[in-house]
């Protein structure tokens, strides 16, 4: 028997080499005025880059254009705001990672009002955000978040008191997404890492979730085929048309997973560790994935040896160990093993390098949400989960 369950809504996806050409045809669909966000300057840099903004520009649109160098913070999203408040933009659209399309989907959401971002964070601000919004179109150029399928934003402010939280609602989901792997070829090697290991984290964390159901657990599943079959062939060769599109979906399937399922405790830390320290997301994630992961499944094997979150661990250890026979246990401990060869071969950073310091776990520990998480780790579990990564 399926149990009930329910589905937040997704983009309008076009998905697939070169579809990026239907970019123009879309923006017109809105309207004729554009505001454009992309990153730093990778993409703005490269060949494809240059030859779609060429593209839109020969269109006849009305081009504005903003730029977010990281991962944006309230002042990123409400300067942007600011500026264009009384252009009459008809249509956002992010071209960029994940901060890039989280940034565009905050301006899509206040340039209707122009107030604060902050105002509407969760846990941060004291307002609710009645969904209005202008059209966002989101085109991803890396492999990672999901955020082109998801209904939030995050927005980072880093220090004493800083934070990292969401800005959500179910009509936030971009209108169209537009998934092109021949965007993400110029990708290197350190991103493809960090960027894939926040999709598999996504998908192991949405698949274990407490809140998973069985659709969500079919395209989880698929999803972590596709790590296993292209992560490392994506970054051992970033030309690798078949892996690139792989880690498209992969990603594209994660943002769907964890806007209905939720997400652990390591992106529980990675909210906490997001307010305390300039760290990209992807690195949190994955420098974290192998101990938290330990930890999981030692607390799950001493609670009981066979309970679902445990059976699921093994679901997935079985497409990564590639053998047969054997018990839950094995196969989970598998699926560490190679998590863990991943993180020594992706050289993933330690916390530490970073800054962060053994005095401030007291406060770290305090923030971090074990929300959706298949066990309920201590305070002294989570300490030690840090302190192994320091």
């Amino acid at each position: 028997m399926v149990s009930s369950f329910t589905l937040s809504k997704i983009p309008q996806i076009i998905f697939g080499p070169e579809t990026t050409e239907e970019l123009p045809s879309i923006i017109k669909k809105f309207g004729h005025a554009v505001l454009i966000i992309t990153g730093a300057s990778s993409f703005k840099s490269s060949v494809k880059g240059k030859n779609l903004l060429n593209n839109l520009e020969s269109e006849k649109l009305e081009i504005y254009r903003a730029r977010i160098i990281k991962e944006p913070s309230p002042t990123d999203i409400d300067e942007i705001v600011r500026e264009y408040f009384h252009k009459s933009v008809d249509v956002v659209v992010a071209i960029g990672g994940g901060s890039t399309l989280d940034a565009g989907k905050a301006v899509s959401a206040m340039l209707i009002s122009g107030e604060k971002v902050k105002d509407y964070l969760e846990g941060v601000g004291t307002k609710v955000h009645p969904g209005i919004k202008l059209p966002f179109i989101a085109v991803p150029t890396t492999s990672g978040t999901g955020s082109e399928t998801t209904n939030n934003s995050v927005i980072s402010e880093i220090g004493e008191r800083g934070f990292k939280r969401s800005l959500r609602h179910n009509n936030f989901v971009p209108d169209y997404a537009i998934i092109d792997p021949t965007l993400i070829l110029g990708c290197p090697p350190e991103i493809t890492a960090a960027c894939g290991m926040d999709a598999f984290t996504q998908l192991l964390e949405s698949y274990l979730s407490n809140k998973a159901n069985l659709l969500t657990d079919s395209l989880a599943i698929e999803g972590l085929r596709c790590i296993k079959t292209s992560l490392l062939n994506a970054y051992k060769d970033g030309k690798n048309i078949k892996a690139r599109t792989s880690m498209a979906y992969a990603a594209m399937i994660s943002g769907i997973t964890l806007t209905n399922a939720g997400l652990g405790v390591i992106h529980g830390f990675a909210s906490s560790l997001g307010g305390f320290t300039d760290i990209p997301h992807g690195k949190v994630c994955g420098t974290l994935m192998g101990v938290t992961n330990r930890m999981n499944v030692e607390v799950l094997v001493e609670e009981n040896n066979d309970n679902l979150a445990l059976r699921k661990y093994a679901t997935v250890g079985k497409i990564f160990a590639g053998v047969t026979g054997r018990d839950y246990k094995y196969y989970a401990e598998a699926l560490i093993d190679y998590i863990e060869e991943l993180i020594t071969t992706f050289k993933l950073p330690r916390l530490g390098d970073f800054g962060v310091k053994v005095e401030q776990l007291d406060k770290l520990i305090t923030a971090t949400s074990l929300k959706n998480n298949p066990v309920l780790l201590s305070k002294e579990d989570l300490r030690n989960i840090i302190l192994s990564r320091i």
